[in-house]
């Protein structure tokens, strides 16, 4: 257990910094409807292969959220990833988590995209990006586990054991992580074991 949780509460809130609830009101073939929804922001996330240790880099934190519904997870396991809050490209945002979140310091050239998906689409309706790198040791350059109080954690998952990882249920993981592991192992197969930063 990575994170020891005490004097967990739940309360109303209404001095919102990163997501604000609202109430929407349509037409829908004629019928006047509303709906619940909360605003948030767009993000995006990287799935992280070292060549050299043959596995993935995943983060693992604690999400309160998670926790609220199921306290047997304390922490959740999850790709690089962070808020669209700024105005620059989502390949430099990506960049920038990977430097903070992850302590590596990789080329926009080698950040590449792979796809972007809609996700709580019946709630928040925000878009979330997905990019892949190849890292090795030669770009560490601090340890990494986010910025102020964050308190992230990082975990390499063996290539090898990445299959039976998918499938654990006792491992908290979001969708993201589960379609990144796919799309790899479907555009690469086998023979993405012996991946190098030279792909």
């Amino acid at each position: 257990m990575p994170f020891e949780i005490t004097n967990f509460s739940i309360a109303p809130y209404h001095q919102n910094t990163y997501v604000r609830p609202l109430q929407l009101k349509y037409c829908q073939n004629g019928g006047e409807r509303t709906w619940e929804a909360v605003e948030s922001h767009d993000s995006v996330s990287v799935l992280l292969y070292h060549s050299e240790k043959q596995a993935f880099l995943l983060v693992r934190q604690f999400r309160p959220p998670v926790y609220m519904n199921n306290t047997k997870y304390t922490c959740t396991h999850e790709l690089c990833a962070g808020i669209v809050d700024k105005k620059s490209s989502l390949k430099q945002i990506a960049k920038e988590e990977i430097d903070e979140e992850c302590g590596y310091d990789v080329p926009l050239s080698a950040i590449k995209k792979v796809s972007s998906f809609f996700t709580n689409v019946g709630i928040t309706g925000s878009k979330q990006s997905v990019y892949f790198a190849i890292i090795n040791e030669s770009m560490k350059i601090h340890a990494g586990g986010g910025v102020r109080s964050e308190q992230i954690m990082l975990e390499y998952i063996p290539i090898t054991a990445a299959k039976d990882f998918l499938y654990n249920e006792d491992l908290a993981k979001t969708p993201a992580l589960m379609f990144a592991f796919y799309w790899f192992f479907e555009q690469y197969g086998d023979a993405g074991q012996k991946l190098s930063i030279e792909d």
